[in-house]
């Protein structure tokens, strides 16, 4: 099998068309699809996995091949997206940085000429690598650009870019409508939203911790996780409009002990000196505008927009 292919690789490099580009396709994802299942095989029987990192050295040298000036090089980007689903089988997507670099500084190849289909496939993969650095600006751009133009009629694509996407829209203040999580099968989601809009914290680590593993397996647990402030932003937002209602006047000064009621109410074991050092947090971090009086366990709230919004900004690390 890699004599044959190395052999029509050989033949690729000398012609000047790209009239066998779609065979290669087809070689280059059948050598990925049969290196996963004889490592498959090989794990089963005890023996240790190395055909996909053999593929992925293979691909690699594809790559070069098509890394060039000519109608060839726009099948290059359908060889990163093969490299990227090694990678991300193995765990490498380090690996990842040195194909990127050559496909997104290398003056030899514009982005607008490669295929719809790959360029969607390669936003989806360097926009979950974004996830991982928690560069999350980038990857709502790359994630986003992938659901705009994958295929409307295949549901499937769109719930894995979703799956990425909505953390990632969490993380920037922006919350999806339930609809949204009901169409494409993502009810993991649903109570974490809740309590982000309800101001939630017992909702929150109860959606955590019942979806778990999946949340790890999909690299979002983190990210998800860190949503905490925004749901303490929005408990103390509404205990705010609850002080406003009864007492305009002293709206703006939230006492510590009040807040500690509240989490009680929502069996959350947090006492005085807890709930301190997370408003001390959520100030240093702009998601609350004021300053904090330690003698008298009083936050007092700036009375011009004390609760800013994120506006599509991660916030401030």
């Amino acid at each position: 099998m890699v004599y044959i292919c190395s052999a029509f690789i050989q033949e690729f490099r000398n012609w000047d068309t790209a009239w066998a580009l779609q065979a290669l396709y087809v070689m280059v994802y059948e050598i990925r699809v049969l290196a996963e299942r004889a490592d498959k095989e090989l794990a089963t029987n005890g023996k240790s996995p190395e055909k996909l990192k053999g593929a992925g050295s293979f691909l690699m040298k594809v790559f070069g091949v098509l890394a060039g000036k000519g109608p060839k090089r726009v099948g290059a980007l359908y060889v990163t997206c093969q490299l990227f689903k090694v990678y991300f089988k193995l765990g490498t997507v380090h690996l990842c940085r040195s194909v990127i670099r050559s496909i997104e500084t290398a003056r030899i190849f514009d982005f607008e000429e490669f295929p719809k289909r790959d360029k969607v496939t390669y936003m989806y993969y360097t926009g979950r690598l974004e996830v991982f650095n928690e560069n999350f600006p980038a990857a709502d751009d790359k994630l986003s650009y992938a659901l705009k133009h994958c295929n409307p009629q295949n549901e499937a694509n769109i719930r894995m870019i979703l799956k990425y996407l909505i953390p990632v829209k969490l993380s920037i203040g922006i919350i999806p409508n339930d609809w949204l999580l009901q169409k494409y099968n993502l009810v993991e989601y649903s109570n974490v939203v809740q309590a982000l809009r309800r101001g939630d914290l017992r909702l929150l680590r109860h959606a955590l911790q019942e979806h778990e593993d999946r949340f790890l397996r999909s690299g979002v647990y983190l990210v998800l996780e860190k949503l905490e402030l925004q749901v303490y932003q929005r408990l103390l937002k509404k205990i705010y409009i609850i002080q406003k209602q009864k007492d305009p006047s002293k709206a703006h000064q939230l006492k510590l002990e009040v807040i500690v009621k509240a989490l009680k109410w929502l069996e959350m074991d947090i006492d005085v000196d807890e709930v301190e050092c997370i408003m001390a947090i959520l100030i240093y971090k702009s998601l609350v505008k004021g300053y904090f009086a330690h003698k008298s366990k009083v936050v007092v709230l700036s009375k011009q927009d004390p609760f800013p919004k994120l506006n599509g900004k991660p916030v401030n690390s």
